[in-house]
């Protein structure tokens, strides 16, 4: 049944709600443009503004001449006040950033995952990379907000669990959330690895109101993350996106459920790589539980197909392709404005999949005879997984969230 809120809840909300617009606004916005953007009282306006500057959030950083009336001061966004950590547990690397509050990598870290044995030791080196990220900044460890980390699914959101996770093994169910928390002293936040890149989607986008997209991740394996008018869905068990096992159509690989031509073998990075050793296309043999070493040669193959190699363009087409039909059926089933393609293993390939994509659906989806779907590629490049993490962060503490004024 519809729950009520509360005042607290509603001020906070309305103070995420102004800290939200300042921040997306690159020239800064006055308090008379914010009560006109928010539909908030002078009052109210006022008093937000003070909290926030007060809080150190934002600065009054000039003043801006109109025809009638007193200049108005302008608000921006402190971006050095507040940062936030962003990890991605990838089965090949292990991936770190530190985001300001603008949003921005202010420093990165790669490590690979074979480096370390299983959950406890990959914990204890998360834990420590993060201080190692967050002391080589200099910056003050209480500006940190908390860390993001995002993980392959399944996960038991409510309980920061990962639960057997494909190709990571010893991870049958490990609470990531609680033992990376202890670890660091950080609030921690746990999601999965194609939720963060739809939350880093998001918070790079201009207008973060009314948005319907999709966003298909590829990464060691594929998944996918819906957004409706600016949110992240989530579905019962937080588990929205578990794309593997689309079809693609008749033949292709066996997949391990039994059936052939799931979209999860279809197009992973170690698939492909053992086609193109066995078609001669790549030297071999590649040991596949290496997956640093599959992801170089996943890079070989795709500067193969960029220097115009025939069989490894092949390869590549006929990966879009099968892609294309499980993408076409996401599409249909969500009326979503655009598809947004992303994640680790996209940027060396993006452009071929992408020409095959927009000629195998110009004429399929059935939203288009309606409206434009588009179909892009995402530019936060291989990082943006991690990125997402962190935005997780500042998202849970800083920007509006309509689930935050329900009582629980």
């Amino acid at each position: 049944m519809p729950r009520g809120s509360n005042l607290e809840r509603v001020s906070a909300f309305n103070q995420a709600v102004v800290l939200d617009l300042v921040r997306r606004s690159e020239a800064g916005m006055s308090r008379v443009e914010l009560i006109g953007a928010t539909g908030l009282s002078t009052q109210t306006v006022s008093n937000i503004a003070r909290r926030l500057l007060d809080l150190g959030l934002i600065l009054e950083s000039g003043k801006v001449h109109v025809p009638q009336g007193k200049p108005r001061t302008t608000l921006t966004i402190d971006p050095k006040s507040r940062y936030a950590v962003g990890a991605h547990l990838d089965p090949s690397m292990l991936t770190f950033v530190l985001l300001d509050l603008a949003g921005t990598v202010v420093h990165r870290k790669h490590l690979p995952v074979e480096a370390v044995a299983g959950p406890e030791e990959t914990v204890a080196r998360i834990a420590a990379a993060i201080e190692e990220l967050i002391s080589e900044t200099d910056i003050p460890r209480a500006r940190v907000l908390g860390v993001g980390i995002a993980a392959p699914g399944p996960i038991e959101f409510d309980q920061g669990a990962v639960v057997g996770p494909p190709m990571l093994t010893g991870w049958e169910r490990v609470e990531l959330r609680e033992s990376l928390g202890k670890a660091t002293g950080f609030p921690v936040f746990l999601d999965k690895d194609s939720a963060a890149a739809a939350h880093a989607e998001l918070w790079v986008r201009d207008n973060r109101s009314d948005q319907n997209f999709a966003f298909v991740y590829l990464g060691s394996g594929v998944g996918a993350a819906v957004v409706m008018n600016g949110e992240v869905v989530r579905g019962s068990s937080n588990n929205v996106g578990e794309i593997g096992h689309f079809s693609t159509g008749d033949g292709g690989r066996l997949c391990g459920c039994g059936r052939t031509g799931c979209l999860g073998v279809s197009v992973m990075p170690v698939r492909l790589v053992n086609d193109a050793v066995s078609k001669g296309v790549l030297h071999g043999p590649v040991d596949t539980a290496d997956l640093r070493q599959v992801t170089d040669h996943f890079h070989k193959l795709a500067s193969l197909a960029d220097a115009g190699d025939g069989k490894a363009c092949a390869l590549l087409h006929e990966a879009a392709g099968r892609l294309a039909r499980a993408v076409e059926d996401v599409a249909n089933l969500l009326d979503v404005d655009g598809i947004v393609f992303g994640g680790p293993s996209w940027p060396p390939i993006g452009n071929h999949y992408l020409e095959v994509l927009h000629a195998a659906l110009a004429n399929r989806l059935a939203m288009g005879m309606i409206h434009k779907v588009e179909l892009l590629g995402s530019a936060l490049g291989e990082d943006i997984t991690a990125v997402g993490a962190a935005c997780i962060v500042l998202d849970h503490l800083l920007a509006p969230r309509s689930g935050g004024l329900m009582l629980e």
